[in-house]
Protein backbone atom coordinates (compact mmCIF):
# COMPACT_ATOMS: atom_id res chain seq x y z
CA UNK A 1 0.00 0.00 0.00
CA UNK A 2 1.22 3.61 -1.20
CA UNK A 3 2.08 5.93 1.85
CA UNK A 4 -1.13 8.15 0.70
CA UNK A 5 -2.97 4.85 1.28
CA UNK A 6 -1.94 4.58 4.79
CA UNK A 7 -2.21 8.56 5.97
CA UNK A 8 -5.78 8.85 4.65
CA UNK A 9 -7.49 6.68 7.50
CA UNK A 10 -4.66 8.06 10.22
CA UNK A 11 -5.87 11.54 8.86
CA UNK A 12 -9.56 10.90 9.02
CA UNK A 13 -9.19 9.52 12.23
CA UNK A 14 -7.45 12.54 13.54
CA UNK A 15 -10.44 14.31 12.17
CA UNK A 16 -13.09 12.51 13.84
CA UNK A 17 -11.15 13.22 17.53
CA UNK A 18 -11.61 17.54 16.60
CA UNK A 19 -15.47 17.07 16.31
CA UNK A 20 -15.48 17.63 20.30
CA UNK A 21 -12.63 20.31 19.83
CA UNK A 22 -13.78 24.11 20.54
CA UNK A 23 -15.26 25.51 17.75
CA UNK A 24 -14.95 29.24 16.22
CA UNK A 25 -19.00 30.21 16.76
CA UNK A 26 -17.93 30.27 20.95
CA UNK A 27 -16.34 33.10 20.10
CA UNK A 28 -18.84 34.67 17.41
CA UNK A 29 -21.52 33.51 19.77
CA UNK A 30 -19.82 35.98 22.84
CA UNK A 31 -19.44 38.92 20.26
CA UNK A 32 -22.84 38.80 18.84
CA UNK A 33 -24.21 39.15 22.65
CA UNK A 34 -21.19 41.61 22.98
CA UNK A 35 -23.13 43.61 20.34
CA UNK A 36 -26.47 43.01 21.39
CA UNK A 37 -25.20 44.66 24.99
CA UNK A 38 -24.12 47.71 23.14
CA UNK A 39 -26.72 48.22 21.09
CA UNK A 40 -28.97 48.65 23.75
CA UNK A 41 -26.74 50.46 25.87
CA UNK A 42 -26.37 53.23 22.96
CA UNK A 43 -30.69 53.32 22.53
CA UNK A 44 -30.65 53.73 26.53
CA UNK A 45 -27.95 57.12 26.06
CA UNK A 46 -30.35 58.39 23.06
CA UNK A 47 -33.46 57.99 24.73
CA UNK A 48 -32.49 59.51 28.33
CA UNK A 49 -32.99 62.76 29.27
CA UNK A 50 -30.27 62.55 32.25
CA UNK A 51 -26.88 63.92 30.88
CA UNK A 52 -25.52 61.66 33.24
CA UNK A 53 -27.06 58.94 31.31
CA UNK A 54 -24.01 58.35 29.14
CA UNK A 55 -20.77 57.92 31.62
CA UNK A 56 -23.24 55.82 34.31
CA UNK A 57 -23.96 53.07 31.54
CA UNK A 58 -20.23 53.63 30.43
CA UNK A 59 -19.19 52.82 33.68
CA UNK A 60 -21.61 49.73 33.90
CA UNK A 61 -20.22 48.51 30.77
CA UNK A 62 -16.53 48.26 31.51
CA UNK A 63 -16.81 44.92 33.37
CA UNK A 64 -19.32 43.08 31.37
CA UNK A 65 -17.16 44.14 27.89
CA UNK A 66 -14.19 43.30 29.37
CA UNK A 67 -15.07 39.56 30.54
CA UNK A 68 -17.44 39.03 27.20
CA UNK A 69 -13.41 39.70 25.51
CA UNK A 70 -11.39 37.95 28.09
CA UNK A 71 -13.83 35.14 27.15
CA UNK A 72 -14.04 35.50 23.22
CA UNK A 73 -9.70 35.62 23.26
CA UNK A 74 -9.82 32.51 25.08
CA UNK A 75 -12.38 30.65 22.65
CA UNK A 76 -9.76 31.77 20.06
CA UNK A 77 -6.83 30.42 21.24
CA UNK A 78 -8.28 27.24 21.91
CA UNK A 79 -9.53 27.25 18.16
CA UNK A 80 -6.06 28.10 17.27
CA UNK A 81 -4.56 25.21 19.19
CA UNK A 82 -6.90 23.31 17.07
CA UNK A 83 -5.89 24.24 14.06
CA UNK A 84 -2.51 23.89 14.76
CA UNK A 85 -3.12 20.11 15.45
CA UNK A 86 -4.96 19.99 12.67
CA UNK A 87 -1.60 21.61 10.82
CA UNK A 88 0.56 19.38 12.26
CA UNK A 89 -2.11 16.11 11.06
CA UNK A 90 -1.95 17.11 7.40
CA UNK A 91 2.16 18.03 6.98
CA UNK A 92 2.27 14.21 8.82
CA UNK A 93 0.34 12.84 6.23
CA UNK A 94 0.98 14.54 3.37
CA UNK A 95 4.60 15.99 3.01
CA UNK A 96 5.84 18.95 0.79
CA UNK A 97 7.45 17.84 -1.63
CA UNK A 98 9.21 20.11 -3.62
CA UNK A 99 9.18 20.62 -7.41
CA UNK A 100 12.20 21.39 -8.83
CA UNK A 101 11.36 23.80 -12.28
CA UNK A 102 13.46 25.88 -14.66
CA UNK A 103 10.40 28.22 -15.47
CA UNK A 104 7.37 29.42 -14.45
CA UNK A 105 4.71 29.35 -16.82
CA UNK A 106 2.82 31.97 -14.94
CA UNK A 107 5.38 34.42 -14.62
CA UNK A 108 4.45 37.78 -15.96
CA UNK A 109 0.88 36.74 -16.54
CA UNK A 110 -1.17 37.56 -13.44
CA UNK A 111 -3.60 39.67 -15.35
CA UNK A 112 -4.56 36.50 -16.87
CA UNK A 113 -4.64 34.41 -13.79
CA UNK A 114 -6.93 37.19 -12.63
CA UNK A 115 -9.21 37.27 -15.69
CA UNK A 116 -9.39 33.21 -15.64
CA UNK A 117 -10.32 33.86 -11.68
CA UNK A 118 -12.74 36.19 -12.06
CA UNK A 119 -14.89 34.18 -15.28
CA UNK A 120 -14.82 30.74 -12.88
CA UNK A 121 -16.28 33.29 -10.02
CA UNK A 122 -19.18 34.55 -12.56
CA UNK A 123 -19.43 31.15 -14.61
CA UNK A 124 -20.30 29.78 -10.94
CA UNK A 125 -22.83 32.40 -10.07
CA UNK A 126 -20.92 33.75 -6.95
CA UNK A 127 -21.16 37.56 -8.97
CA UNK A 128 -20.29 39.78 -5.64
CA UNK A 129 -17.58 37.62 -4.81
CA UNK A 130 -16.15 38.07 -8.70
CA UNK A 131 -16.95 41.95 -8.49
CA UNK A 132 -15.55 42.74 -5.03
CA UNK A 133 -11.71 40.03 -6.28
CA UNK A 134 -12.45 42.31 -9.99
CA UNK A 135 -12.38 45.84 -7.77
CA UNK A 136 -9.10 44.62 -5.86
CA UNK A 137 -7.40 43.64 -8.58
CA UNK A 138 -7.90 46.12 -10.49
CA UNK A 139 -6.61 48.24 -7.53
CA UNK A 140 -3.71 46.11 -7.15
CA UNK A 141 -2.56 46.88 -10.48
CA UNK A 142 -3.00 50.38 -10.44
CA UNK A 143 -0.82 50.35 -7.31
CA UNK A 144 1.95 48.17 -9.19
CA UNK A 145 1.74 50.26 -12.24
CA UNK A 146 2.68 53.67 -9.90
CA UNK A 147 5.26 51.73 -8.70
CA UNK A 148 8.83 52.17 -9.87
CA UNK A 149 10.24 49.08 -11.45
CA UNK A 150 13.76 48.50 -9.53
CA UNK A 151 14.99 46.03 -11.97
CA UNK A 152 13.64 47.50 -14.73
CA UNK A 153 14.17 51.24 -14.62
CA UNK A 154 10.69 51.94 -15.73
CA UNK A 155 7.15 52.14 -14.82
CA UNK A 156 4.72 49.32 -16.22
CA UNK A 157 2.37 50.63 -18.13
CA UNK A 158 -1.44 49.86 -17.74
CA UNK A 159 -3.88 49.71 -20.11
CA UNK A 160 -7.62 50.02 -17.73
CA UNK A 161 -9.54 49.03 -20.18
CA UNK A 162 -7.73 46.19 -21.80
CA UNK A 163 -8.20 43.41 -18.66
CA UNK A 164 -10.80 43.51 -15.64
CA UNK A 165 -12.73 46.68 -15.16
CA UNK A 166 -15.39 47.56 -13.27
CA UNK A 167 -16.85 50.88 -11.30
CA UNK A 168 -17.65 51.65 -8.19
CA UNK A 169 -21.64 50.17 -8.59
CA UNK A 170 -19.99 47.12 -9.97
CA UNK A 171 -21.54 48.75 -13.74
CA UNK A 172 -19.29 49.10 -16.63
CA UNK A 173 -21.41 50.07 -19.61
CA UNK A 174 -24.62 51.87 -20.45
CA UNK A 175 -27.16 48.71 -20.54
CA UNK A 176 -29.06 48.27 -17.84
CA UNK A 177 -31.88 46.22 -18.70
CA UNK A 178 -31.31 42.86 -18.56
CA UNK A 179 -32.33 39.88 -21.33
CA UNK A 180 -32.54 36.63 -22.20
CA UNK A 181 -31.27 36.97 -25.64
CA UNK A 182 -27.62 35.97 -26.14
CA UNK A 183 -26.38 39.30 -28.07
CA UNK A 184 -24.72 38.07 -31.52
CA UNK A 185 -20.82 38.47 -30.11
CA UNK A 186 -18.15 36.07 -31.30
CA UNK A 187 -16.56 35.34 -28.22
CA UNK A 188 -17.13 35.79 -24.85
CA UNK A 189 -13.56 35.66 -23.87
CA UNK A 190 -12.49 38.18 -25.29
CA UNK A 191 -14.84 40.73 -23.79
CA UNK A 192 -14.32 43.09 -20.61
CA UNK A 193 -14.41 41.16 -17.37
CA UNK A 194 -17.00 42.22 -15.25
CA UNK A 195 -19.24 44.41 -17.56
CA UNK A 196 -22.52 44.63 -16.56
CA UNK A 197 -23.82 42.59 -19.77
CA UNK A 198 -21.73 39.37 -19.21
CA UNK A 199 -22.76 39.75 -15.80
CA UNK A 200 -26.42 39.53 -16.61
CA UNK A 201 -26.25 36.86 -19.14
CA UNK A 202 -24.68 34.66 -16.25
CA UNK A 203 -27.63 35.77 -14.03
CA UNK A 204 -30.03 34.92 -16.86
CA UNK A 205 -28.32 31.31 -17.20
CA UNK A 206 -28.20 30.47 -13.27
CA UNK A 207 -31.87 31.64 -12.94
CA UNK A 208 -33.03 29.59 -15.46
CA UNK A 209 -30.92 26.80 -13.72
CA UNK A 210 -32.61 27.08 -10.35
CA UNK A 211 -36.42 27.01 -11.85
CA UNK A 212 -34.79 23.76 -14.08
CA UNK A 213 -34.13 22.12 -9.89
CA UNK A 214 -37.38 23.14 -9.43
CA UNK A 215 -38.51 21.41 -12.22
CA UNK A 216 -39.54 24.35 -14.02
CA UNK A 217 -39.33 24.07 -17.74
CA UNK A 218 -40.90 27.00 -19.18
CA UNK A 219 -37.82 29.33 -18.40
CA UNK A 220 -35.41 27.66 -20.65
CA UNK A 221 -37.85 26.85 -23.34
CA UNK A 222 -38.74 30.50 -23.15
CA UNK A 223 -34.55 31.30 -23.81
CA UNK A 224 -34.38 28.39 -26.14
CA UNK A 225 -37.30 29.99 -28.49
CA UNK A 226 -35.74 33.49 -28.35
CA UNK A 227 -32.40 32.06 -29.34
CA UNK A 228 -34.08 29.58 -31.63
CA UNK A 229 -32.06 30.76 -34.86
CA UNK A 230 -28.82 30.77 -32.68
CA UNK A 231 -29.37 26.96 -31.79
CA UNK A 232 -30.99 25.76 -34.97
CA UNK A 233 -27.33 27.31 -36.59
CA UNK A 234 -25.32 25.09 -34.27
CA UNK A 235 -27.44 22.04 -34.85
CA UNK A 236 -28.31 21.86 -31.60
CA UNK A 237 -31.85 19.99 -30.61
CA UNK A 238 -31.81 21.55 -26.94
CA UNK A 239 -35.33 23.43 -28.05
CA UNK A 240 -36.84 20.17 -28.89
CA UNK A 241 -35.10 18.07 -25.77
CA UNK A 242 -36.86 20.67 -23.17
CA UNK A 243 -40.22 20.34 -25.19
CA UNK A 244 -39.73 16.62 -24.82
CA UNK A 245 -39.33 16.91 -21.12
CA UNK A 246 -42.36 19.49 -20.66
CA UNK A 247 -44.44 17.07 -22.09
CA UNK A 248 -43.13 13.94 -20.30
CA UNK A 249 -43.72 16.04 -16.93
CA UNK A 250 -47.29 17.55 -17.94
CA UNK A 251 -47.79 13.34 -18.81
CA UNK A 252 -46.48 12.83 -15.05
CA UNK A 253 -48.38 15.40 -13.10
CA UNK A 254 -51.07 14.47 -11.07
CA UNK A 255 -54.01 16.68 -11.80
CA UNK A 256 -53.22 17.50 -15.28
CA UNK A 257 -51.78 14.20 -17.10
CA UNK A 258 -52.11 12.86 -21.12
CA UNK A 259 -54.66 15.54 -21.75
CA UNK A 260 -52.35 18.44 -20.91
CA UNK A 261 -49.70 16.37 -22.31
CA UNK A 262 -51.89 16.05 -25.67
CA UNK A 263 -52.75 19.66 -25.64
CA UNK A 264 -48.71 20.42 -24.98
CA UNK A 265 -48.37 18.65 -27.87
CA UNK A 266 -50.64 19.61 -30.27
CA UNK A 267 -49.73 23.85 -29.63
CA UNK A 268 -46.30 23.89 -29.37
CA UNK A 269 -44.54 20.42 -31.08
CA UNK A 270 -45.71 20.67 -34.19
CA UNK A 271 -42.46 23.07 -35.30
CA UNK A 272 -40.50 20.24 -34.65
CA UNK A 273 -42.49 17.24 -37.11
CA UNK A 274 -39.54 17.79 -39.83
CA UNK A 275 -36.70 16.68 -37.49
CA UNK A 276 -37.95 15.03 -35.03
CA UNK A 277 -41.25 13.31 -35.91
CA UNK A 278 -40.36 9.60 -35.07
CA UNK A 279 -40.03 10.80 -31.69
CA UNK A 280 -43.12 12.84 -31.32
CA UNK A 281 -44.88 9.81 -33.06
CA UNK A 282 -43.66 7.56 -29.70
CA UNK A 283 -44.44 10.61 -27.34
CA UNK A 284 -48.53 10.60 -28.88
CA UNK A 285 -48.20 6.37 -29.23
CA UNK A 286 -48.01 6.89 -25.31
CA UNK A 287 -51.32 8.22 -24.91
CA UNK A 288 -53.16 4.81 -25.47
CA UNK A 289 -51.11 3.40 -22.76
CA UNK A 290 -51.38 5.94 -19.55
CA UNK A 291 -53.56 3.96 -17.66
CA UNK A 292 -50.78 1.07 -17.73
CA UNK A 293 -47.35 3.34 -18.93
CA UNK A 294 -45.08 0.88 -16.75
CA UNK A 295 -46.20 -2.17 -18.80
CA UNK A 296 -45.74 -0.38 -22.45
CA UNK A 297 -42.92 -0.35 -24.85
CA UNK A 298 -43.02 3.58 -24.15
CA UNK A 299 -42.06 3.42 -20.93
CA UNK A 300 -38.20 4.39 -21.18
CA UNK A 301 -39.51 7.38 -22.79
CA UNK A 302 -40.90 8.98 -18.95
CA UNK A 303 -38.55 6.48 -16.91
CA UNK A 304 -35.66 9.21 -16.50
CA UNK A 305 -34.33 10.22 -12.96
CA UNK A 306 -31.93 12.15 -14.03
CA UNK A 307 -33.11 13.84 -16.86
CA UNK A 308 -33.85 17.70 -15.40
CA UNK A 309 -30.35 17.38 -14.37
CA UNK A 310 -29.41 16.17 -18.03
CA UNK A 311 -31.21 19.14 -19.53
CA UNK A 312 -29.33 21.42 -17.09
CA UNK A 313 -25.97 20.24 -18.25
CA UNK A 314 -27.31 20.50 -22.15
CA UNK A 315 -28.59 24.01 -21.27
CA UNK A 316 -25.55 25.25 -19.52
CA UNK A 317 -23.41 23.76 -23.02
CA UNK A 318 -25.75 25.88 -25.17
CA UNK A 319 -25.79 28.99 -23.43
CA UNK A 320 -22.31 28.91 -22.61
CA UNK A 321 -21.53 27.98 -26.48
CA UNK A 322 -23.80 31.01 -27.64
CA UNK A 323 -21.25 33.15 -25.28
CA UNK A 324 -18.28 31.73 -27.07
CA UNK A 325 -17.28 29.66 -24.21
CA UNK A 326 -16.75 26.35 -23.31
CA UNK A 327 -19.27 24.12 -20.98
CA UNK A 328 -16.60 23.71 -18.21
CA UNK A 329 -14.73 26.23 -16.39
CA UNK A 330 -11.34 26.76 -18.14
CA UNK A 331 -9.80 27.43 -14.47
CA UNK A 332 -11.65 24.09 -13.37
CA UNK A 333 -9.95 22.13 -16.31
CA UNK A 334 -6.84 23.21 -15.68
CA UNK A 335 -6.64 22.57 -11.81
CA UNK A 336 -7.68 19.22 -11.90
CA UNK A 337 -5.63 18.33 -15.21
CA UNK A 338 -2.66 19.29 -13.29
CA UNK A 339 -3.70 17.27 -10.31
CA UNK A 340 -4.33 14.56 -12.08
CA UNK A 341 -0.47 15.00 -13.31
CA UNK A 342 1.07 16.01 -10.13
CA UNK A 343 1.50 12.31 -8.99
CA UNK A 344 3.05 11.45 -11.90
CA UNK A 345 5.21 14.57 -11.76
CA UNK A 346 6.46 13.93 -8.52
CA UNK A 347 7.07 10.32 -9.32
CA UNK A 348 9.15 10.78 -12.31
CA UNK A 349 11.20 13.51 -10.53
CA UNK A 350 12.12 10.94 -7.81
CA UNK A 351 13.28 8.98 -10.62
CA UNK A 352 14.62 10.84 -12.59
CA UNK A 353 17.41 12.24 -10.34
CA UNK A 354 17.71 15.57 -11.48
CA UNK A 355 17.62 15.20 -15.15
CA UNK A 356 15.30 17.94 -17.19
CA UNK A 357 13.38 17.38 -20.18
CA UNK A 358 13.96 19.83 -22.97
CA UNK A 359 10.69 21.00 -23.97
CA UNK A 360 9.20 23.36 -21.89
CA UNK A 361 5.57 23.10 -22.89
CA UNK A 362 5.60 19.21 -22.63
CA UNK A 363 5.48 17.20 -19.93
CA UNK A 364 8.11 14.18 -20.12
CA UNK A 365 5.67 11.12 -19.68
CA UNK A 366 2.26 10.76 -20.74
CA UNK A 367 -0.64 11.86 -18.53
CA UNK A 368 -3.89 9.69 -18.72
CA UNK A 369 -6.57 12.54 -18.63
CA UNK A 370 -10.38 11.87 -18.97
CA UNK A 371 -12.19 11.42 -21.99
CA UNK A 372 -14.12 14.93 -20.95
CA UNK A 373 -10.70 16.67 -21.02
CA UNK A 374 -9.86 15.77 -24.49
CA UNK A 375 -10.39 18.84 -26.59
CA UNK A 376 -9.10 18.03 -30.22
CA UNK A 377 -7.31 14.80 -31.98
CA UNK A 378 -3.59 14.14 -31.98
CA UNK A 379 -1.29 13.79 -35.10
CA UNK A 380 1.87 12.50 -35.47
CA UNK A 381 3.67 13.37 -38.82
CA UNK A 382 4.63 10.08 -40.60
CA UNK A 383 7.72 11.81 -42.32
CA UNK A 384 9.17 12.96 -39.04
CA UNK A 385 7.22 11.54 -36.84
CA UNK A 386 7.14 14.22 -34.76
CA UNK A 387 3.37 15.49 -32.56
CA UNK A 388 2.15 18.78 -34.22
CA UNK A 389 2.06 21.50 -32.63
CA UNK A 390 0.31 25.19 -32.51
CA UNK A 391 3.46 25.84 -34.28
CA UNK A 392 3.83 23.37 -36.46
CA UNK A 393 0.26 22.27 -37.19
CA UNK A 394 -0.95 19.67 -39.88
CA UNK A 395 -1.65 20.27 -43.22
CA UNK A 396 -3.65 17.78 -46.06
CA UNK A 397 -2.49 17.72 -49.39
CA UNK A 398 -5.00 17.90 -52.49
CA UNK A 399 -3.84 14.06 -52.78
CA UNK A 400 -5.31 13.30 -49.36
CA UNK A 401 -1.88 12.89 -47.22
CA UNK A 402 -1.52 14.85 -44.34
CA UNK A 403 2.19 15.95 -43.00
CA UNK A 404 3.39 18.13 -40.41
CA UNK A 405 3.52 21.32 -42.18
CA UNK A 406 7.63 21.65 -41.79
CA UNK A 407 7.81 18.33 -43.49
CA UNK A 408 5.73 19.44 -46.16
CA UNK A 409 8.46 22.70 -45.90
CA UNK A 410 11.54 20.71 -46.16
CA UNK A 411 10.37 18.11 -48.60
CA UNK A 412 9.43 21.08 -50.99
CA UNK A 413 12.79 22.64 -50.93
CA UNK A 414 14.46 22.87 -54.44
CA UNK A 415 11.01 21.88 -56.18
CA UNK A 416 9.97 25.60 -56.77
CA UNK A 417 6.66 25.23 -58.10
CA UNK A 418 7.45 21.63 -59.57
CA UNK A 419 5.68 18.44 -58.24
CA UNK A 420 7.26 16.76 -56.02
CA UNK A 421 6.75 13.01 -55.13
CA UNK A 422 5.13 12.11 -50.99
CA UNK A 423 7.43 9.64 -49.61
CA UNK A 424 5.70 6.07 -49.22
CA UNK A 425 4.53 5.01 -45.80
CA UNK A 426 3.84 1.41 -44.37
CA UNK A 427 1.70 -0.20 -42.30
CA UNK A 428 -0.33 1.57 -39.74
CA UNK A 429 1.13 4.79 -41.21
CA UNK A 430 -0.20 3.93 -44.88
CA UNK A 431 -3.91 3.10 -43.65
CA UNK A 432 -3.76 6.82 -41.89
CA UNK A 433 -3.16 7.83 -45.68
CA UNK A 434 -5.52 5.86 -47.06
CA UNK A 435 -8.69 6.63 -44.51
CA UNK A 436 -7.03 10.56 -45.49
CA UNK A 437 -7.84 9.95 -48.93
CA UNK A 438 -11.01 9.00 -48.80
CA UNK A 439 -11.54 12.97 -48.15
CA UNK A 440 -9.81 14.29 -50.85
CA UNK A 441 -13.12 15.94 -51.86
CA UNK A 442 -12.58 18.27 -49.00
CA UNK A 443 -8.75 19.33 -50.51
CA UNK A 444 -9.70 22.35 -51.87
CA UNK A 445 -11.75 24.01 -48.90
CA UNK A 446 -9.07 22.63 -46.26
CA UNK A 447 -6.01 22.63 -48.60
CA UNK A 448 -3.94 25.03 -45.68
CA UNK A 449 -6.40 23.95 -42.59
CA UNK A 450 -4.86 24.39 -39.35
CA UNK A 451 -6.78 21.73 -37.40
Amino acid sequence: MSKTGVAIPQLQKDLEGMEDKPRLSLAVDNIDRLIAKLTEAREAVATASDPHTASLTLTRLQNPVKEVIDRANDDLKKVYQVQKDLGKSLDKSFPVVKIATDHDALDGKSDLMNKAIAMHLMREGQFSVASTFIGESQRDLHVASSTPQAFHGKTRDVQDSNTMAVDSDGDTDQQSQSSSKVPSQPNASSEVIGSSRLQQQFEVMYRILQELKQHNVEPAIEWALENSSELEARGSNLEFELCRLQYVHLFETPGRGPPAAFEYARTQMWRFRERHLAEITRLAGALIYAPNLADSPYATLFDSPTAFLDAASSFTREFCSLLGLSAESPLYVAATAGAIALPRLVKWQSIAQGAEWTTTNELAFETPLPRSFMYHSIFVCPVSKEQTTAANPPVILPCGHVLARDSLTNIAKGHGNNMFWIPSFHGADWAAVELNRATKYLAPIFLTLEL
